[in-house]
């Protein structure tokens, strides 16, 4: 068949990778790796800074703009649970294409999420190198390397390095990067767990009267800007963005039927448990139209509350977990690599996995190196 009428079947795509000689992954996932791939792909900067945004446009409302934003996520991820544990295979939204629509469409759909994916990691390692800048100075790092040709520097060599060590990390082994994984993304959650016992003995009910004070649909305010729950809810949408990830570790997980739905749709949950916990505490503590001005108003409450201290380790707890979102875009992106490689869309030599880790290293070396390169020079 010709590139226009080549598409496989379901049976075909989820057996396709038996039988080809090193191009097979380890079984080594379980369902709670891949809730942790999906937490830490989800909850980044996001809770630290939206939750302040939101606010700011919904008001105590927020609680209910995350809810909704939740909700409409949690659709999409049940249709990525179901195509997950029909089709096994890894290669997400690529390889559902590829059976649904043929080989064209899941030609482009491929390299829109490599594209995407390469973007998301280039971009959340420049916001890990902003944070992690002063460490950096510390040891003698000069300023010229600190930032890319649009800041006035030469080269963003902590961006490169954050990515090139995750790259690292993911050559060693599945398994053992999701383990690590595991760990920052526990270090993040325990970071949001000590800052809602804190602010919580200040919490002021009173600060959610009016709840919607700038009502329930997105209207336009004084400035032109909208506001409402629902546009509060438009925006945080992109909060949640990321359960995707997990439908890419298909062929490794143990158990895909299972592991892959309790992965995608329980990461969702975790997530809108936790962003709308750390919304309510925040507007308890703290009302919405003050702590909103900060572009860090976790941080900001507890500053606020006469904890300066556990505010410098909640934002340093955020710097040590921001790697976590691109291992999770970075793992994605390397198995759509693999995946696409393997069908032979890309030299099929680019599909060998290493006999003892059980990954496609080639491919994830590759995918780091083009993060790096993007976040040393771009903005």
């Amino acid at each position: 068949m010709s590139f226009w009428t080549r598409r496989k079947s379901i049976d075909a795509m989820a057996a396709g990778h038996h039988g080809h000689h090193g191009h097979q992954l380890k079984k080594t996932l379980s369902w709670y790796h891949l809730i942790a791939l999906g937490v830490g792909a989800i909850v980044g900067t996001g809770i630290y800074t939206l939750t302040g945004v939101g606010a700011g446009l919904a008001g105590p409302g927020v609680i209910l703009s995350f809810l909704i934003a939740g909700a409409v996520c949690a659709c999409a991820a049940l249709c990525y649970a179901e195509l997950s544990t029909m089709i096994p295979a890894s290669g997400s939204a690529y390889t559902y294409s590829y059976v649904a629509m043929g080989e064209p469409v899941a030609w482009f759909v491929g390299w829109s999420l490599i594209l995407e994916y390469t973007l998301v990691c280039a971009a959340v390692a420049v916001g890990w190198s902003a944070h992690a800048a002063g460490l950096f100075r510390m040891i003698g790092t000069p300023e010229i390397l600190l930032a890319g040709p649009h800041a006035g520097g030469l080269v963003n060599l902590p961006a490169v390095i954050i990515s090139l060590a995750v790259a690292g990390l993911l050559s060693l082994g599945t398994r053992e990067s999701a383990t690590i994984n595991m760990v920052l993304v526990a270090i993040k959650i325990a970071a949001l767990a000590v800052f809602v016992a804190l602010v919580l003995p200040s919490f002021d009910a009173s600060h959610f009267t009016p709840f919607m004070p700038q009502g329930f649909a997105a209207v336009a305010g004084p400035d032109g800007v909208k506001v409402g729950v629902m546009a509060a809810a438009s925006l945080i949408f992109f909060a949640f963005y990321g359960f995707d990830a997990v439908s890419t570790a298909a062929e490794e997980a143990k158990n895909p039927k299972r592991d892959l739905t309790i992965g995608i749709v329980g990461s969702m949950a975790v997530c809108t448990v936790i962003y709308m916990v750390v919304a309510a505490v925040s507007i308890g503590a703290s009302r919405a139209e003050v702590f909103s001005q900060s572009e860090a108003p976790l941080v900001f409450i507890l500053e606020t509350l006469n904890h300066p201290l556990t505010a410098q380790l909640v934002a340093l707890a955020a710097v040590v977990a921001l790697p976590t979102v691109i291992l999770a875009f970075m793992y994605g992106q390397s198995r759509i690599f693999y995946v696409m490689a393997r069908d032979g869309l890309l030299p099929q030599a680019l599909a060998r996995v290493n006999p003892k880790t059980g990954t496609p290293v080639l491919m994830t070396v590759l995918t780091g190196v083009l993060a790096a390169v993007l976040s040393a020079f771009c903005r």
